[in-house]
């Protein structure tokens, strides 16, 4: 089921909601003072991955390779040597590594 947010008119209080697609139209009418509002969906990284099979652990460790830097090459980038492992932490540590690879 997906999570919608939705915005109080009056108050501009936002809120999540966990529902079923069909349930939403009927959320909306039942609740006047209420709208949808659209949100960016979540990504990989963005959320746990707690179990992957292995097809999709390869997929996703070969986007780390690209981007050595990146948060994804942290967590999945087990492919590195200790040296270039170290190297990375270092250049991080003096900020020779911009946001664009953190």
């Amino acid at each position: 089921m997906p999570t919608y947010t939705f915005k109080e008119k009056d108050t501009g209080e936002q809120f999540d909601k966990l529902m079923k697609i069909s349930e939403k139209a009927g959320f909306l009418e039942r609740n006047p003072n209420l709208e949808s509002v659209l949100t960016a969906p979540a990504f990989v990284g963005d959320h746990i991955i707690k179990k992957m099979d292995g097809g999709m652990k390869e997929t996703i460790q070969r986007i780390a390779e690209q981007h050595p830097g990146s948060a994804l090459a942290d967590r999945f980038g087990d492919n590195k040597s200790i040296a270039q492992k170290k190297t990375v932490d270092v250049a991080k540590r003096h900020g020779i590594l911009t946001n664009k690879y953190k």
